[in-house]
Order: structure tokens, then C-alpha cells, then sequence
């Protein structure tokens, strides 16, 4: 595949309107800082200077580069997306020459290369473009329909190679843009204008923003419903959204009627496949909600229908799995979970993000029961699985966090450092800088760092981890009180005791500040001051630090 040549990006964004600052994304918990403008170079065939905006193109050259877009733009509706991506390169030139390099026909044109490039793999290109499309339609603000059309489209496709990268996070704002720009040219009740608000709504989910989620799923329901009707299979499409965005607020009751309606509308229409999905994510609130024989019933009903070697019976088996876990019959569980693991390893999904779900969660159900090798294992064989699979990072991420915690927990240090740096990176891109599982990442890494001898080292990724998980849960918080006690322990290995002694005492009064039933904590914590103190002093006898390591969840 020819490659997109930068020098090609440059001339296309070189021109005086580049000082022209397109304003920035849409803020998110902590935008990114907006992108100074750069000069930027000029190709070997640099751009003249641009016309006035009351001159006319040079009407032959202007035709016929807009009719090879044109042709281009074919190219990609009948899904031939080297040939479009090959023409999209060739009309650029032409159309800086007879447009200017600021207009919205080459932006056409660098959406087109990097929608092409994304569907052939080629991201990175597929970004250039994109990124130097959105920077022209930036700035021909009130451009009227024509340039919020172009603009939306570039978001559009921008927002789906970001996801594709990995930058979740980012694409949030690009998907936000996207609907915003709609609003302006469609149709209030168009059925593109609901699916907008639907794509919207995914990537506030996909980055765990439910709050953000929910308000936009709802509009997008009520254009499905007013279109379609209540019962519909539209409708119920966006149905499926709103559970998600309700069960991830908390809201179990209300996700769950939602999740009768869809099932009700899937059984009328007949689709097996998706009724028996929607039953086990039915069962899996009722979980939730305690209602575990209800949730058992559920289950049987879709092994009954399901065939043997399906995928739905075998995410069947898993939810089961889960149940019996709970009810601490392992025995029982560890046989489901090895009946779903035949049927999943036998059959190649289509759904790579469903079945390595359904490994995520067998691997942790084994990690409850304390099987802690066939966990990792199981994480591993995920991972391989997830290898090269687009839009993935998200899964890895959280994989790698889980391994990297594992593995230090038990005492492989070596290992889980580079699983717990690669979460972070991922973590990171996919759910922004302040997610919870991001902050937990930090805290383990530290945490490796002191089994390692370097609590120096220890004390950046405290920090980190203390400003993420206080900005999540509270300064109340026993995860953000035990990184307190964390930094006391590396300042106290250190030798540094008067920080160890600040932070421990920081320790005693968040406890204080829970109240009396932090008792036992607050003694604990007394306990481990006075042992900082006789360290200070010189007393051999003096036992710090304490908590170096995790403790498992179930044991806090």
C-alpha cells in the first residue's frame, strides 16, 4: 500500500490561515492542552498563496480535481478502499492548486485518504490525514451546512481511528464534535442524527463516562422510538446502550426493565442468538441485584435453547459459573467454567471483544478461588489472543493491570513490572488520566518498586496514584488512606523519618475521620508511628515497614 506522504499533510496545512487557531475539543474531565501551530515546511511542490475569497477558481483544473473526488468518493461507497485511497493522494495536489490548501475540498480529500488508510490498517496514516482534515475545517468556522457537513464526517471518521489506535479517550471529544456538527444540517428526528447521538453515547460508555452516556442515549431512543416505535428492533438496539449506561451508574432496576423490553422484542422477532445474549445479560443484574435463583432460571432457559457448541451457552455456563462461585460451591464452578473453555477454544468467534470478555471473566473466577497460575494463564492466552486485534487496548490494559498484580502479589517482582508499565500506557489512552484502574496501576507499580529496593523510585508512582484514586473515592477511602500509608512506608525504608512520621500521622487522622468504626485501623496506625519513632531513634527492635504488599481484595 502506498504510503501517505507527510511533506503532502504539511503543504495542505501551510498557508497564512494556519495562525488561525480552530478552537479546541470539547472538555473532558482533564482536557488535553490545545496544539500550538507550528510553521510548518513546505513540500518540494509548495502551495501558492491562496486565492482571495472573492476570486474564482480556475474553472477547467477546479472541474476536473472535483470530479476525481468525486470518482474517489465512489470508490469508497462500493468498498474498493485502495483504489479510493490512490486517487484521494493523486486529487490533492490539483485541488490545493486550484482551491488553496485551506478549503474544504482538500479536507474532503484528506478524510477520504484516511478513512481508506484506517480500513487497510494503515492507522498512523490514517491519523496524519485525518488530524490535518479536521485542522482545516477547524478553521472555516461558519462555513455554513456544506463546511459542517465535511466537518462532521472527518470527526466522525477521526473518532473511529482513534478508537482503533487505542486513544479512547480522545475519541470521545471527535465523537462529541461529530453530533454536534450534525445538529446543525440534519433533520431534528433523522434517523443519522439518532445514530450520532447512539456513537456519542458508546464512547462516553466506553470510557466508563455513564453520566455522560445516559443523557445522550435517551435522545437517541426517543428519535428511535417516534421513527420506528417503542417495540422496535431500532429501538431496541439502543435499548441495549441504555442498560449498559444504567447498570454502570448503579442503576440495576431500571437497566434491568430496559433489559425485559429488548428481551421481549427479540423473542417476537424471532433472533435466537441475540435473546439468549440479552437473557444472560439479564441474568447477570439479577445477580447484581441478589436475585440469584431468578438469574439461574434464566440461564437454563438459554442452554436449553442454545446449541451445544454455541457461544451464547458457553457465556451461559460462565454467568453460572459466577453464581455457584458466590454460593462457594468451587467445585460446581470450576466445571462450568471448564465446559465454557472447550466450547470457546473450539469455536472461532466473530466477537473478539465478546469472547475475550468471556476469558477476562473466567480468569477472575478463578482468581477468587485462589487458582491463581490457571488466572494468569488464562490472562495470558487472552492477551495472545487480543494480539493485533483492532480497538482492543482497552482489554489488554486491563488484562496487563490484572497480571501485574497478580504476579506481584505472588513475590514474581521481575515480571509483573513490565505488564504494569504497559497497563499504564494503555489504561491511560483508552479511559484518560484520572480512571480508578489507571491509579491502581501506579500503586502496584510502586508497590514493585519497594519489593525491589527502590522506594525512591516508589514515591513518584505513589503520587500518581494517590491524586487518582482521592479524585475518585474520597480522601475517606480505604484505598486512598492505605497509598498514604504506602508513602510513609517508602519515606520510613528511606531513612527519611520525618516524612515517614508526616505521612504517618496523615494515616491516623483520615481514620479519625471515618468515625468509630475505624478502631481497629486507627490502633493499627498509632502502632506502626510509634514504630517509625524507635526507628528513628535507632531501636533495633523497631518492626517498619508494614502493608509493602496487596492484600487481596476478599482478606481487606
Amino acid at each position: 500500500m502506498r504510503r501517505l506522504h507527510r511533506s503532502l499533510l504539511l503543504a495542505a496545512r501551510s498557508s497564512p490561515l494556519a495562525r488561525h487557531r480552530p478552537p479546541p475539543p470539547l472538555p473532558l474531565h482533564r482536557p488535553p492542552p490545545p496544539r500550538p501551530h507550528r510553521p510548518l515546511p513546505f513540500s518540494t511542490a509548495a502551495l501558492p498563496t491562496p486565492p482571495p475569497p472573492d476570486a474564482a477558481p480556475t474553472a477547467q483544473p477546479a472541474a476536473d480535481a472535483l470530479a476525481a473526488l468525486e470518482a474517489a468518493e465512489r470508490q469508497e461507497s462500493s468498498g474498493d478502499h485502495q483504489k479510493a485511497l490512490d486517487l484521494a493522494l493523486k486529487v490533492l495536489g490539483p485541488l490545493q492548486e486550484s482551491r488553496g490548501g485551506w478549503s474544504l475540498p482538500v479536507a474532503r480529500a484528506l478524510r477520504l485518504a484516511g478513512a481508506a488508510a484506517c480500513r487497510l490498517g494503515s492507522l498512523t496514516d490514517s491519523l496524519d490525514s485525518l488530524e490535518a482534515a479536521a485542522e482545516i475545517v477547524g478553521s472555516l468556522q461558519g462555513g455554513g451546512a456544506e463546511a459542517a457537513t465535511v466537518g462532521a464526517a472527518v470527526h466522525e471518521q477521526l473518532a473511529r481511528t482513534k478508537t482503533a489506535i487505542g486513544r479512547r479517550w480522545d475519541a470521545v471529544a471527535s465523537f462529541q464534535r461529530a453530533l454536534e456538527l450534525k445538529c446543525r444540517f440534519l433533520n431534528a428526528g433523522s434517523a443519522e442524527l439518532g445514530d450520532a447521538y447512539r456513537d456519542a453515547a458508546e464512547a462516553y460508555e466506553g470510557v466508563l463516562c455513564f453520566d455522560k452516556a445516559l443523557p445522550l442515549c435517551l435522545k437517541a431512543l426517543e428519535i428511535a422510538e417516534k421513527r420506528s416505535g417503542e417495540g422496535s428492533a431500532e429501538a431496541a438496539k439502543v435499548r441495549r446502550i441504555l442498560v449498559v449506561a444504567y447498570t454502570g451508574m448503579g442503576r440495576n432496576e431500571e437497566a434491568l426493565e430496559q433489559n425485559e423490553l429488548v428481551r421481549m422484542e427479540y423473542e417476537r422477532l424471532g433472533l435466537d442468538a441475540e435473546l439468549s445474549l440479552v437473557e444472560i445479560d439479564g441474568a447477570s443484574l439479577r445477580i447484581l441485584l441478589g436475585r440469584t435463583e431468578d438469574a439461574m432460571n434464566d440461564l437454563k432457559k438459554v442452554m436449553k435453547r442454545a446449541s451445544k457448541e454455541s457461544e451464547e451457552r458457553a457465556l451461559a455456563f460462565v454467568a453460572m459459573a459466577k453464581i455457584l462461585c458466590s454460593e462457594d460451591r468451587s467445585s460446581d464452578s470450576t466445571r462450568c467454567l471448564e465446559i465454557a473453555r472447550e466450547t470457546l477454544d473450539a469455536k472461532r468467534s466473530v466477537n473478539t471483544e465478546r469472547v475475550a470478555g468471556a476469558y477476562t471473566e473466567i480468569s477472575m473466577l478463578y482468581e477468587s478461588m485462589n487458582e491463581f497460575e490457571m488466572s494468569l494463564c488464562l490472562m495470558k492466552k487472552t492477551l495472545a489472543f487480543l494480539e493485533g486485534a483492532s480497538g482492543m487496548q482497552h482489554i489488554q490494559g486491563s488484562i496487563s493491570a490484572r497480571m501485574g498484580f497478580l504476579l506481584l502479589l505472588t513475590k514474581r517482582i521481575d515480571e509483573s513490572v513490565p505488564f504494569l508499565e504497559k497497563a499504564i500506557e494503555k489504561l491511560k489512552n483508552c479511559f484518560g488520566p484520572l480512571h480508578f484502574g489507571l491509579g491502581f496501576a501506579y500503586k502496584h507499580l510502586g508497590e514493585a518498586y519497594i519489593e525491589m529496593g527502590q522506594p525512591e523510585s516508589s514515591l513518584k508512582f505513589f503520587g500518581l496514584a494517590s491524586d487518582i484514586i482521592n479524585a475518585a473515592f474520597g480522601p475517606k477511602h480505604e484505598d486512598s488512606i492505605e497509598i498514604i500509608q504506602c508513602i510513609a512506608n517508602a519515606y520510613g525504608l528511606m531513612g527519611s523519618y520525618k516524612y515517614a512520621m508526616d505521612f504517618q500521622q496523615r494515616v491516623i487522622d483520615a481514620y479519625e475521620s471515618c468515625g468509630p468504626g475505624s478502631a481497629y485501623e486507627i490502633r493499627e496506625a498509632h502502632r506502626l508511628l510509634e514504630q517509625i519513632r524507635k526507628k528513628a531513634e535507632g531501636s533495633p527492635s523497631a518492626v517498619f515497614p508494614a502493608n509493602s504488599l496487596p492484600v487481596l481484595p476478599e482478606n481487606r
